[in-house]
């Protein structure tokens, strides 16, 4: 009989600092209690699974009401980042199993002449504007200049990231893609950064920017949980950015989405469908449209509607399926910082054959989670991270 697992990130949903956070500039960071302080914040049904009775995760300076349950319905745990990073790239690939001991190079005084003269000799276009910046503001300051004489707009973030931005009737979006994908070549070892993105925008200033962005990810450096369930037969399914930052790897089918709600939708559809093996899904909005453009409303409001969401995709799920929550960092939107979070993250683990009220407590690495996966399924261990199925499933 078939099994399926799934995986659902809700991208940046930390639940507390962790050790290290002041190294990374992070202490007192909470995502979860930040969203708290919102009185659009209603999670009755993460709740039941567990979310608030996770160690330590309302530990946290803010003011709330939040509160542990007595019976907790699902299994729980908070996992620890061992990887040297705070981002999507290095979280997901770590969920995966593959943890990054270096972290990808940043760029807080812009690139070097020797990333951008390439890059601009390559493309024939001049680079323009080349400092961190966040997406919205630098599409205000610099699209006029970019529209006017086609340069493109280059920048980046605490993120180990190379962006470009560019008005769609100057550059189309695939000519975009193409010219990520020269900077894709081009940014290997020193200047590898994690991923290069097109953010192409549209319309008057001060313009918007469309849903055609694409990630162009580095190649994962290990063996990753995907890669093990495609070399042995299973089927593979990714929603979202999962796609992206696996650089396409190991996935047997992938569908692309326009935001939350239609990834939550998406996701729905294909428990409908038979499948053995995984299916993995990111829900990037909390973070990218809420976290980093500190909204701690918007950010509340997207919580609560997966929430809503939640018992339709519980109501869905088969004798032999497993339904699992995570996260791949924080992005406290109540901090001044604009950044990523290093906190834990929580793992909800839900389904018939889950033992309720398992509580895992503080794991040391966000690969338990993959470890679990493809002892599930019956697929071969990769060696990193510890199965906790003898735990989590009722005898």
């Amino acid at each position: 009989m078939s099994k399926r697992v799934f995986v659902i990130v809700l991208d940046s949903f930390g639940i507390g600092e962790e050790p290290d956070a002041a190294a990374w500039g992070d202490e007192g960071s909470n995502t979860l209690c930040a969203c708290a302080t919102s009185a659009e914040f209603s999670i009755p049904n993460l709740t039941r699974l567990g979310l608030l009775n996770i160690e330590g995760a309302l530990e946290s300076a803010y003011q709330h009401s939040l509160a542990p349950i007595a019976a907790p319905e699902g299994a729980f745990a908070r996992m620890q980042e061992q990887s040297q990073g705070k981002d999507s790239t290095v979280g997901h690939w770590e969920m995966a199993g593959v943890i990054s001991p270096r972290p990808f190079p940043t760029y807080p005084q812009g690139f070097p002449d020797e990333v951008i003269k390439p890059f601009e000799e390559a493309t024939g276009r001049k680079v323009i504007c080349n400092k961190p910046y966040s997406g919205t503001r630098v599409i205000k300051k610099y699209g006029r200049e970019m529209v006017e004489t086609g340069a493109l707009i280059v920048y980046t973030s605490a993120d180990s990231v190379f962006q470009i931005a560019a008005h769609e009737d100057v550059v189309p979006p695939e000519q975009l893609y193409e010219y990520c994908r020269i900077a894709r070549a081009q940014l290997v070892g020193e200047h590898g950064v994690a991923r290069v993105i097109a953010r192409p925008f549209k319309g008057e200033w001060p313009y918007r920017r469309t849903s055609r962005r694409h990630d162009f990810s580095m190649e994962p450096t290990g063996t990753t949980m995907l890669d093990r369930l495609k070399e042995e037969g299973f089927d593979v399914l990714s929603v979202g950015k999962i796609f992206d930052l696996f650089a396409g790897r190991g996935t047997t089918d992938h569908i692309l989405t326009k935001n939350n709600p239609d990834g939550i939708d998406k996701t729905i559809a294909w428990m409908d469908r038979d499948f053995n093996g995984l299916c993995y899904t990111n829900l990037v909005d909390t973070d990218m449209i809420y976290g980093h453009r500190n909204d701690v409303d918007g950010y509340a409001r997207a919580i609560s509607y997966f929430d809503q969401k939640l018992p339709e995709m519980l109501a869905k799920l088969r004798e032999d399926d497993l339904l699992m929550i995570s996260a791949d960092h924080g992005c406290d939107p109540v901090t001044p910082s604009t950044d990523h979070s290093r906190e834990y993250v929580p793992w909800l683990v839900a389904g018939p054959r889950v033992r309720k009220g398992t509580d895992l407590g503080t794991l040391p690495t966000f690969a338990d989670l993959s470890a679990t996966v493809l002892d599930y399924l019956g697929a071969s261990p990769l060696g990193v991270g510890e199965s906790r199925l003898g735990a989590i499933l009722v005898s």
